[in-house]
């Protein structure tokens, strides 16, 4: 049988971090920033982590293969 390959596209998305948890980037922090105000734009700057424990498990599998 084949190795397991990761997943490329969720290996750009997503890393894990040292304690195992699973760190995304927000959405609609990258282009059309001027109508934005600025305080939604720090906030969409920042990262996050990911909540859903049956997605988590999925992601990891993907991208630790």
């Amino acid at each position: 049988m084949p190795k397991m390959k990761s997943h490329r596209g969720a290996c750009k998305r997503f890393k894990a971090t040292a304690s195992g948890r699973i760190k995304r980037e927000r959405m609609n922090g990258s282009h059309n920033l001027e109508h934005k105000n600025r305080k939604r734009t720090r906030r969409l700057h920042q990262s996050a982590l990911l909540e859903c424990t049956k997605k988590e498990r999925q992601i990891k599998r993907m991208i630790l293969a």
